[in-house]
């Protein structure tokens, strides 16, 4: 039976209104003017230090006080992790399916992982995973594939599936060398194009079948 292995944010959930808030917060603690959704979601997708060195970087804020806006930024998430975000539509129901179907379900994102469990939590996601890893559990974050291995191992799988929305995610699932697919109604920069090699879904109601397809041509 196929693991299938998630991304959350713009994947499982829409988390960019929290995010956006919370970098907001720290640009005025500094004195900044604040930013707006658009700008923010396109900083998404490597973890919150490299969106704050996106931040820092488009207010031409001095890279020195980056440890320490990161600090801020994620004392002010920590704060608030779900207060504005959703679910896409279709997710808990997909998840309960692929359990119940046997498939073994993991998480591997860039956020940092208590933000994550709490996110999960919120959202009474937590019984749905057998493994969680965050953008803090390991010295590096995708797109290298070492938080993906990680995740598979534990989950002691032969077969796997990335699910993710983003090019880092993509990027992740080739660095690793498993197959991917691909929510196209999250954070994506670039066009279908891009992706040429993933499976396209839009609809979270459409990936069992997907999953139970892949695991058919398979055999």
């Amino acid at each position: 039976m196929r693991a299938v292995i998630f991304d959350l944010d713009g994947t499982l959930i829409d988390s960019a209104p929290d995010i956006h808030a919370s970098i907001n917060l720290m640009l005025a603690d500094f004195g900044y003017d604040a930013l707006d959704l658009e700008t923010v979601t396109s900083f998404i997708g490597n973890g919150l230090p490299k969106l704050v060195e996106r931040t820092m970087k488009h207010h031409s804020i001095d890279l020195a006080y980056h440890a320490e806006m990161t600090q801020a930024a994620l004392a002010h998430y920590k704060a608030n992790t779900s207060g504005l975000t959703k679910l896409y539509d279709g997710v808990l129901p997909a998840l309960k399916t692929l359990r119940q179907g046997g498939h073994r379900l993991g998480l591997c994102t860039n956020k940092p992982h208590g933000p994550a469990i709490s996110v999960l939590r919120e959202f009474k996601m937590i019984p749905l995973f057998d493994y969680v890893i965050g953008g803090d559990s390991l010295s590096t974050r995708k797109p290298n594939p070492e938080m993906l291995f990680t995740v598979i191992n534990a989950l002691g799988a032969e077969r796997v599936l990335y699910v993710g929305d983003s090019e880092v995610d993509y990027e992740t699932a080739q660095n690793a060398g498993v197959p991917f697919a691909l929510f196209t109604q999250g954070y994506r920069k670039h066009s279908l194009d891009y992706f040429e090699s993933a499976l396209c879904f839009d609809r979270f109601e459409n990936l069992p079948d997907l999953v139970q397809n892949l695991d058919q041509a398979a055999r």
